[in-house]
């Protein structure tokens, strides 16, 4: 399957009749965003903004840490704002990209309508069903992808910055189309290519960081103990909430291991990330067992995540909940519940 244009033709021209009039639109990307959640709000914007001239706003809660999308707000200019301190009651429309209602990675209070999401994770039937208008597509690897269709299936122009911004996220999401790509993300891929500011890119992919990002580096080598092809790490505390995302994708270059599961407290929350190799395996539902009760999860076949609230930032609490997740994590493979070994000997 290509691109679904005559999909994203009869969807986007149904959103556009209904939106006419309607007022200010809020767009929210799910919690500390990343490049695919920041592409899809932005061309979101860009395609409401041209067919209905309504004004609409970008917010996202938490924070934007990592240092590639520090990078590509700043060069690219992308005008989003923080969740807190926006007053719901100025929006006649609410908008979610790249999360659902109700799913904990997004600051929406359960009592906001929201009127119209689009996303590629699992669909969430009982989250989704009184919004107007509902495009999830689980198949495509990227949201920044569905939104691109939109605006080629309508004719509607858009300048270097938006293509940077939309190829990024592809290329970020699918690990340069290395993992959950679809045919459409490689579609768009490769129309945006030749539209892409290279010189932009290079800053994004090469950003500099701070020396507490190496601190991170330090502490995920130190804690992170092996069992067999499963590597569980622990950050303790982090400095932004996508180091812990982060550590899993490098440490799950390691050879010999199949699945990462790392863990790191940011204020007051702790953030849970899961990555894997194995195609077979649904990383969104194995995450969901292994957090279950204690807080909200979701992702799909290769990458996860989830949030922890409440948590106490002492040691000896962190060390508690490790135990906890280590366990879940091999009693779900049938492994023996013994200490694993570390990675780096003493």
């Amino acid at each position: 399957m290509a691109l679904d244009l005559e999909k994203s033709r009869k969807f986007s021209t149904a959103l556009v009749e209904g939106l006419r009039g309607k007022g200010r639109v809020l767009i929210l990307s799910h919690d500390n965003p990343d490049p695919d959640s920041l592409a899809a709000a932005m061309a979101l914007k860009h395609f409401i903004t041209v067919l209905t001239g309504l004004p609409c706003v970008i917010a996202y809660g938490g924070m934007i840490g990592r240092g590639e999308n520090r990078v590509m707000v700043r060069e690219l200019e992308i005008d989003a704002v923080p969740f807190e301190g926006l007053d719901l009651d100025d929006f006649q429309v609410v908008c979610l990209v790249d999360t659902q209602p109700g799913t904990g990675n997004n600051p929406l209070p359960p009592e906001i309508p929201v009127h119209l999401v689009i996303d590629h994770h699992p669909l969430r039937p009982e989250l989704v069903q009184n919004c107007r208008w509902v495009d999830i597509r689980e198949d495509y690897g990227c949201t920044a992808t569905i939104l691109f269709e939109y605006l080629k299936a309508q004719g509607v122009s858009f300048g270097t910055k938006l293509a940077t911004i939309i190829y990024y996220a592809i290329k970020s999401e699918t690990q340069e189309l290395g993992r959950e790509w679809s045919p459409a993300d490689r579609e768009a891929y490769l129309a945006l290519f030749p539209m892409v500011n290279n010189r932009i890119l290079f800053k994004i992919t090469h950003p500099k960081v701070p020396r507490g990002y190496f601190f991170s580096f330090s502490k995920a080598l130190t804690n992170a103990r092996i069992h067999d092809d499963l590597l569980v790490f622990n950050l303790f505390s982090v400095i932004h909430p996508d180091m812990v995302a982060e550590m899993a994708d490098f440490l799950l270059r390691m050879e010999g291991i199949s699945l990462v599961l790392g863990m790191g407290l940011f204020e007051g929350k702790e953030i849970v990330s899961l990555r894997t190799v194995s195609i077979g395996l649904s990383a969104g539902e194995l995450i969901q067992k292994i957090i279950g009760e204690l807080g909200t999860s979701g992702g799909h076949g290769m990458v996860a995540g989830g949030q922890i609230p409440g948590m106490e930032s002492d040691a000896a609490a962190q060390r508690r909940l490790q135990k906890v997740l280590t366990e879940r994590l091999l009693a779900h493979f049938n492994r023996p519940r013994r200490r694993g070994k570390r990675l780096i000997p003493y």
